[in-house]
């Protein structure tokens, strides 16, 4: 029997560990303060330098605001939309995945999107994915960054419609960077007209499943227009991440 050789773990992650274990659990409430630095050396029983380098990245983590010299001790901040965002376009953007984790994560976005939007939308919802259709088929006549900026109106809109702003948040970040990762698939189309065509023909259609409360159906042309677009930019062998998605 062989072990894998153990990493060692600094002391400041213990703390920032604790610290976020409180904060996660309720035990820590948002405006409340930590104890000063002193009195955190105390009670770990660790140096001023380790807590000085775990604030410092429970603060770059946007979970608690640090000023020196406050005597107060460090506030704990409520989380917010914003630095969800940029922790998930950070991750997003990790070197360890790759264009297949990315497209199957957005597959499983918004195929859930599209289903709880057809169930959920209200006429309000409907009203919105109106307006962005036409602007979708205006834009195909001046041109791709008005269809574009349509196209994601349209997306937000239907993840609006679930009403949950984590689907919201997700969708956003994985969206923005696999169309960074193939935006050329446009700028080398032969033909770019007949290409926005189709893709307002899928939206079309997916605005009919929704506006039938037929979930089911505006899931599956969701994965299925995703897969169309995007599979041939994902190497033939990680492609069989992808093709579960669409039984």
């Amino acid at each position: 029997m062989e072990f894998e050789p153990v990493a060692p773990v600094r002391a400041y992650q213990r703390v920032v560990e604790q610290i976020e274990e409180a904060v996660f659990s309720g035990r820590i409430k948002p405006g409340d303060r930590l104890p000063s630095e002193r009195e955190l050396m105390v009670q770990f029983d660790v140096g001023r330098s380790t807590v000085r380098e775990a604030l410092r990245v429970l603060q770059a983590a946007e979970m608690i605001r640090s000023r020196p010299g406050d005597p107060r001790g460090p506030e704990v901040l409520a989380a917010s939309p914003a630095a969800l965002h940029r922790s998930m376009h950070r991750l997003a953007r990790a070197d360890h995945l790759g264009l297949s984790e990315l497209l199957q994560f957005r597959m499983v976005l918004d195929g859930s999107a599209h289903l709880l939007a057809a169930q959920l939308r209200t006429e309000d919802h409907l009203a919105e994915l109106d307006a962005a259709l036409e602007a979708m088929r205006a834009g195909v006549s001046e041109g791709f960054a008005e269809f574009s900026h349509a196209d994601v109106a349209f997306h937000e809109a239907i993840a609006r419609a679930t009403g949950n702003p984590l689907l919201v948040i997700s969708g956003e970040v994985v969206r923005g960077v696999v169309l960074e990762l193939i935006e050329d698939k446009l700028e080398h189309a032969d033909d770019r007209t007949a290409l926005m065509r189709s893709w307002l023909t899928h939206h079309e259609e997916v605005l009919g499943a929704i506006r039938d409360s037929d979930g089911e159906r505006a899931s599956r042309l969701a994965k299925q227009a995703l897969y169309d677009n995007y599979a041939e930019y994902v190497p033939e062998e990680q492609r069989r991440l992808l093709q579960p998605l669409l039984a």
